[in-house]
């Protein structure tokens, strides 16, 4: 078996890890594995990478921002939402920074009104210096973009809503 498999410093380790203290209302956590260390705490506003010495032969993890605390609810109900039960949220799947387009002085992948199908990528969101594709997993239209490029967002937070055919 590989050690890779076992690896809990990798992205799916971690995501897997902050889901785990998320269920079990876990604050804080301390790894070491093979001489390399990672600790995680949660704070009301999200997680955050506060310590990292890894071997060389991990990738270098940097310290991944929270979001500040928002100043009203996350999912205040748009009118349009109030009135389609057909409005679905795409959220983030992970803490990191959000990107609208591949790169600055591309296009965004997908504007209000556009449609989207399940496998449509809308955004990208950066974590640890690797970049990772989030699919629509829905199929409708872009009706509202509720993150703007370069934003920290954490696990769940709101990015567009999508009116679903």
């Amino acid at each position: 078996m590989s050690e890779k498999k076992n690896d809990v410093f990798d992205l799916d380790g971690i995501r897997l890890l902050v889901e785990l203290m998320k269920e079990n209302d876990v604050s804080e956590l301390d790894l070491e594995q093979s001489g390399s260390r990672l600790s995680l705490r949660r704070a009301q506003s999200g997680f955050a990478v506060v310590d990292a010495k890894l071997t060389p032969a991990c990738a270098p993890v940097a310290a991944v921002p929270t979001a500040p605390a928002p100043t009203q609810p996350v999912d205040v109900p748009t009118p349009r939402e109030e009135n389609a039960a057909n409005v679905k949220t795409i959220k983030s799947p992970m803490v990191g920074t959000f990107y609208s387009s591949p790169s600055p002085d591309a296009p965004p992948f997908v504007q209000v009104g556009d449609s989207v199908t399940p496998d449509k990528t809308v955004c990208i969101i950066e974590a640890m210096k690797i970049f990772n594709d989030v699919p629509a997993e829905l199929s409708g239209t872009i009706v509202e973009i509720l993150a703007k490029s370069g934003d920290p967002v954490e696990f769940g937070t709101p990015l567009f809503k999508v009116e679903q055919r």
